[in-house]
């Protein structure tokens, strides 16, 4: 939940560059819509001001500070990289982050029209991103795990959300993640959170991917999930063709990890803001028209 006790506002957003990086503080400022764990500003062209405004951000941000230097180099598409880091202060107790600024539109406010670049460029992206990390990467205490172990938190969401209609053909793509095999390589990066408002579009495409903070390592299928989470309908085929090498273990979790992230979705976008201003309205649709895809979209 946000922290309301810190109100962040233009004037103390640029009090901040002027006192720690009065450089950058000349800068146009302006609110960007959106954010969950931080709340963003947008400096000038090319830079992006990160504050955070619930109790996990700080760590959120320390990790992307930590390790997005070291995975961008060699991803396909634009990702945030830090530039300057804003310390704990007296106008503000928390570190923040200046960021590079990736172009476009989050897709929960887009849409993509040239559905195979997107399948051809989100496979590529996270061909790249899926390699075996290091033993310091990160591991995450919410996510990562195989769907069996999520059993709680699914039905928790889908007896909230999921329509009489649909509900026996939800279970079953869940009961066929839980049943299937676990991950059994190495620990591979892991963005951990694609999904509508954390990949960027331009021009009918995926052009960028934001919001690391919630990265591990672990099992790609989280990842994976994006096939229907993300891509229009009939691109999940073409993903995971192009992507390559997904055993139909993997497939079969990332499927019901699909469906647990499309509840997420539409129950965040039901209960308003959730304590975070602006709310996601943007989000239940997002959420409900992944679900379709996901019931629709049988690879195996």
């Amino acid at each position: 939940m946000a922290d309301s006790e810190i109100e962040i506002t233009a004037d103390l957003v640029h009090e901040l560059l002027q006192e720690q990086h009065p450089d950058l503080a000349g800068l146009a400022l302006r609110e960007v819509a959106g954010g969950w764990d931080n709340q963003q500003w947008r400096l000038g062209d090319e830079l992006a001001v990160r504050m955070p405004r619930t109790e996990r951000a700080p760590d959120l941000q320390r990790k992307e500070r930590r390790w997005l230097p070291v995975l961008a180099p060699r991803l396909p598409l634009p990702v945030p990289n830090p530039v300057r880091i804003g310390e704990p202060s007296a106008r503000f107790p928390k570190p923040w982050t200046v960021m590079t600024w990736v172009p476009g539109e989050p897709l929960d406010h887009a849409s993509i029209s040239r559905g195979d670049h997107a399948a051809d460029t989100l496979a590529g992206f996270l061909r790249a991103l899926h390699v075996e990390a290091p033993a310091e990467a990160p591991i995450s205490s919410d996510r990562g795990a195989h769907p069996g172990k999520c059993t709680d938190g699914f039905d928790h969401f889908f007896h909230a959300v999921v329509p009489d209609g649909i509900a026996d053909d939800v279970r079953a793509v869940w009961d066929d993640a839980v049943a299937a095999p676990e991950w059994e390589g190495p620990p591979v990066w892991v963005h951990g959170d694609l999904h509508p408002a954390n990949v960027i579009v331009s021009d009918g495409t995926l052009s960028g991917v934001v919001d690391f903070g919630d990265m591990f390592a672990g099992d790609p299928a989280w990842d994976l999930a994006a096939a229907w989470v993300v891509l229009p309908a009939g691109g999940a085929a073409r993903f995971f063709e192009v992507y390559g090498h997904a055993d139909e273990a993997t497939i079969r979790r990332a499927r019901g990890l699909a469906a647990l992230k499309s509840l997420i979705l539409m129950l965040i976008g039901q209960n308003g803001d959730r304590g975070i201003p602006g709310g996601k309205p943007t989000w239940g649709p997002a959420g409900r028209a992944a679900l379709d895809r996901v019931l629709r979209g049988v690879l195996l």
